[in-house]
């Protein structure tokens, strides 16, 4: 009996190992550039964790959480301000990374930034003494790292450009034209508070300007959903 259940166990380890390897083989750009050793380094420093809608991946007790690659599902990184309010800086979904999570390995960064998962999240975390590793030993991986870090940063300049030079409502309907190209569906699940939370703004502000939109036709808003009835009007220019 004891043989039998052990052997079992082998199996189903053997096949998870098998999916592993198979998805870094996918996902890591640089993976055919490791030799067996540093390959070998990442599927054992490597572990999967699914995460509840909501729920918390990285941010408040946990300071280093690790390198952070999506299997499946959608995670929201974000700042904290002290009055509240959060703002959303990216965003990452299936196949997308982050090193931010793994702050610690990195010299001169200090980015305090918190990660959530928006919808059921299936996760990889690479522990991030096994990155600081590779990226101490391969230069590929180091250079690799550095524009990863690079395009993080990136987006929090493009998100400030956006918050001091873009009009309440140009937000709010960039944010929506987001969510249709995340979601592919007309009909999109989330709240004021969503909304607000993602753009940095009051939940009065967007429902007044929610209610704005509702009222020219381009959307159609119920409890906790948003459905487009006009993508095209979405697109609203910039005064000059």
């Amino acid at each position: 009996y004891y043989h039998r259940k052990a052997f079992k166990f082998l199996i189903h380890y053997n096949k998870e190992l098998i999916m592993l390897i198979d998805d870094l083989k996918t996902i890591i750009p640089f993976w055919n550039k490791l030799n067996n050793e540093e390959q070998s380094l990442i599927i054992n420093n490597t572990k999967e964790v699914t995460y509840d809608r909501k729920s918390n991946v990285h941010g408040g007790r946990q300071e280093c959480t690790g390198f952070i690659i999506v299997k499946q599902g959608l995670l929201r990184g974000y700042i904290l301000g002290e009055s509240g309010k959060e703002l959303t800086l990216y965003r990452l979904t299936k196949g997308e990374m982050c090193i931010l999570s793994a702050s610690c390995i990195l010299q001169n960064i200090n980015f305090n930034i918190l990660i959530d998962a928006e919808t059921i999240s299936q996760i990889y975390i690479i522990n991030p003494k096994a990155i600081d590793q590779l990226r101490q030993n391969n230069v590929i991986v180091d250079k690799f790292l550095a524009e990863l870090i690079n395009q993080r940063f990136n987006d929090a300049m493009w998100l400030m450009e956006q918050l001091m030079f873009s009009k309440m409502d140009q937000r709010i309907a960039l944010f929506l034209r987001k969510e249709l190209e995340l979601h592919q569906y007309m009909e999109l699940k989330c709240t004021h508070d969503d909304i607000a939370k993602n753009i940095g703004t009051a939940r009065e502000v967007v429902s007044r300007l929610l209610k704005y939109f509702q009222e020219e036709n381009i959307i159609n808003v119920s409890r906790g959903k948003i459905k487009i009835l006009n993508k095209e009007k979405l697109k609203i220019k910039k005064n000059k």
